[in-house]
This record gives C-alpha cells, structure tokens and sequence, in this order.
C-alpha cells in the first residue's frame, strides 16, 4: 500500500517510464529542421490490448488501484507513452463496472472458499500461496522464500500454490490447477500424495470441487470454478493529474 505521499510516487513512477501525458516536442530557435526529433504518439483512446490488461487485472482480484498503474507502465507497456488522464479514466471505469457486478455475486465466492482453504492449510503446516509469480518455477522460489522466513519453519510439510498461468486458466473458464508438494524434494514419491490428500480433504470441506488422481504424478484440480474474488483494495482513487 502507498504511504501519505502516494500521489507524488504514482505520478513520478508513471512520468518516469513514460506513462505520462504527452507534450508537442519544441525545437529549440537554433535547431534545424533536420535536428527535430519526432514526436511520439500517444494512444488515445488506450489501445484494446491496454483496456483489456486492465479488465484481467481487475477481475483477478489481486491489484489496487496503485499496481494498476505500476504494472501497466513498468510491466507490460514500459516502451509506450501513455496518458496518464486515459490510463485512469479506463481504470476507474472498469472498476467501477466491476463493483456493480459484485452486486449479483453469492455472499459466498468459489474464491472465498479456495481463500478459507488455504487458510486451513496454513494451519496444517502447508504454505498455500495465491498468484505465486508467473509460473511453477516462480513458485517454488517463492515457496522456499517464504519456508526460509517462516517464524516456525520446522512445522511446514509441504506446499501448495497456483502462478499466473494457472490464473489466466481459471480465469477463462477452465479449471484451477494446483502444484504441491513436501519441503524436501526428494519426498516427492513418498509424501507427495500425503500432502495431497489434505489439500484435497480442505478444498472439498471448503465446499469446492476437485479432480485429482491421488499421486504426485498429477496437479490437483479445482474444477467448476467461477472466479469472483472481491478486492476491497481495488478502488478508485481520486487525485488531481
């Protein structure tokens, strides 16, 4: 979260990489015509590709307001001049659509459930973590980052965690696939199943349905899944441009 002077940090983080509104470029009296450089376009509109990585990043339920703006500008269009009144103007729009459909959710999510699992495993000594970087590699790192952190690491047996990959699936309608696992690799045959089986146990207390073959051949499956996770954190932000 952004401390008291978040308005100063977004707006230079943004200007900083480009995500700026653009100004005609004037050459100096002396400058020859040859000496100009050319400007460069702003999108405006924001482009498609731009409006749709706001409406993943919204509907993912794992960004405030400060990371939209962060990871539009660092991230994914860190070589384009974008105006900052649009990129806004867009988020807010989304997110304010968003929050009506959060009107006709259930008062209980699939995400809600998966988020109370996790919980229980936590307790259980698995360290369950949600968006675990972009993929399976990210989350080990991440996992053995945590395990190296843990206030009691000799009570963790295991892991489970899904990465952005496994996001974007369930996020378009297929299932959501879960990696898992003992702390020590070379359990992995032996303990494998055993953490499995308490994944699986806690999913389906949760009241989520799940597929899995019951070895550590296969990831477990979280299937039928609608993902409808509130972010209280994700809210638009008035300040001035």
């Amino acid at each position: 979260m952004m401390n008291h002077n978040w308005k100063t940090l977004l707006l230079l983080t943004c200007l900083s990489v480009g995500c700026g509104e653009n100004t005609n470029t004037k050459v100096p009296p002396q400058a020859t015509v040859e000496q100009a450089q050319p400007e460069k376009q702003v999108a405006s509109p924001l482009s498609q590709e731009a409006q749709n990585q706001i409406d993943w990043m919204v509907r993912s339920g794992f960004y405030d307001y400060s990371d939209l703006f962060r990871t539009l500008c660092l991230e994914v269009f860190p070589d384009e001049e974008m105006d900052i009144k649009l990129v806004k103007q867009a988020c807010d729009q989304r997110i304010q659509s968003w929050q009506r459909e959060q009107k006709n959710w259930p008062a209980v999510t699939d995400c809600d459930r998966l988020d109370k699992a996790f919980e229980k495993l936590e307790e259980q000594g698995i360290i369950s973590i949600q968006f675990a970087g972009n993929t399976q590699s990210d989350g080990y790192e991440i996992f053995e980052d945590t395990l190296h952190i843990h206030d009691h690491p000799a009570s963790v047996i295991g892991y489970c965690f899904f990465h952005k990959q496994d996001l974007e699936r369930v996020m378009d309608g297929k299932d959501l696939i879960l990696s898992f696992g003992p702390v020590n690799p070379e359990d992995e045959k032996s303990r494998g199943p055993e953490i499995g089986k308490i994944i699986q146990q806690e999913l389906e207390q949760a009241g989520l349905k799940v597929k899995w073959d019951g070895t550590f051949n296969e990831r477990i499956r979280v299937t039928d899944m609608a993902w409808q996770k509130r972010n209280p954190a994700c809210k638009p932000i008035d300040f001035d441009i």
